[in-house]
């Protein structure tokens, strides 16, 4: 077992759903993050197929890392620390990362951390932002979970709300899909509504009962799909552009609604963005438009840290390994889906 003054490399590998990435960090700093994308394999299908998902995560993971390996200038021998998302995600995209790693930790007989991916997409703001100051209110958003944290210190995470149904992303993906619009989604959905009108189509905010700081999109769906409906809307109807920077909007909105409300609650020093859907530039200027109006620092990642990953993740397996959560070759972690 490595003593933990001597540590210095950890190879770290992500592939809940349909990224394979590795990533090698030389003391917790990122030296290579390689990410192989899936978008063209589950394009024809209109969504991530787990099975093909899976597969192409089996033919892809032995490249990735050699790569990663590659780019850092260094071998599988002088990996001190290995890391790996163990959930949530779709399982069998997990087990193939999971039992990669496992492999790899159990011949070289070095520590093995799992970690949690909506954890780690939260840690990627302070990849790149190190001295963001506590407390922290978090907004994470991705095609599969929508979900609001509260950060107390570092490492500690208190979830306020999520999603009742649809992700955010998720709701994006399914009006592009029934437009047929093409996939993913959200990216084209983005594209599309550049030059729209916001104003033009109006939706009611989605609103939850109960209250607390959950999520719902499932309403905004159906407010969108009747929209289509009545005004014939489809990929080459000229108000196309205005519905979906109105459609776009709301999301931003009613994602934003939550955070402004925990703010007069829980008084944070800094507000994070993160998750696949925080590439979205309307959400990223209506994020740090909040932030400016209540004089917070607003912290998003860079694109390539929002997406799925394996910096991030390496970076969060870092902190654990250096604080002492994890300093043991842990061969019994497995794969979680939520």
């Amino acid at each position: 077992m490595v003593e933990k003054s001597e540590a210095k490399w950890l190879l770290a590998i992500e592939t809940s759903c349909d990224e394979t990435s590795a990533a090698v960090l030389d003391r917790g700093q990122i030296r290579s993050n390689v990410i192989l994308s899936q978008d063209e394999l589950h394009s024809p299908y209109g969504g991530v197929v787990p099975e093909l998902a899976s597969r192409q995560h089996l033919k892809s993971i032995d490249y990735i890392v050699s790569e990663s390996l590659k780019r850092a200038g260094v071998g599988l021998p002088d990996i001190d620390i290995y890391a790996v998302t163990q959930g949530p995600g779709l399982i069998g995209s997990l087990l193939v990362g999971l039992t990669f790693s496992k492999g790899l930790a159990y011949y070289f007989k070095k520590p093995l951390i799992g970690i949690d991916h909506l954890e780690a997409h939260l840690e990627a703001a302070f990849v790149e932002n190190p001295e963001i100051e506590f407390p922290v209110l978090a907004l994470l958003v991705s095609g599969g979970h929508t979900s609001l944290y509260f950060l107390e210190k570092p490492l500690s995470y208190r979830l306020l709300g999520k999603t009742r149904d649809d992700a955010a992303g998720e709701c994006l993906d399914k009006i592009a899909k029934f437009l047929d619009l093409g996939y993913p989604g959200g990216p084209i959905i983005e594209q599309l509504a550049r030059n729209g009108n916001s104003q033009r189509f109006h939706f009611s905010l989605p609103r939850m009962k109960k209250p607390g700081y959950d999520f719902s999109f499932s309403g905004l769906k159906t407010a969108a799909l009747r929209i289509i409906r009545e005004n014939n809307l489809d990929r080459h109807h000229p108000a196309l552009s205005d519905f979906l920077a109105s459609f776009e909007e709301t999301v931003a909105r009613s994602l934003l609604e939550q955070v402004s409300r925990a703010r007069l609650e829980f008084q944070p020093a800094s507000l994070i963005l993160g998750g696949g859907v925080a590439r979205n530039q309307r959400l990223r200027t209506r994020f740090s438009q909040l932030a400016a109006g209540n004089n917070l620092p607003a912290y998003v990642p860079s694109p390539r840290l929002c997406t799925d990953n394996a910096g991030m993740v390496g970076a969060l397996a870092w902190k654990k390994y250096v604080r002492g959560e994890a300093i043991e070759l842990d061969l019994e972690l497995d794969a979680y889906p939520r």
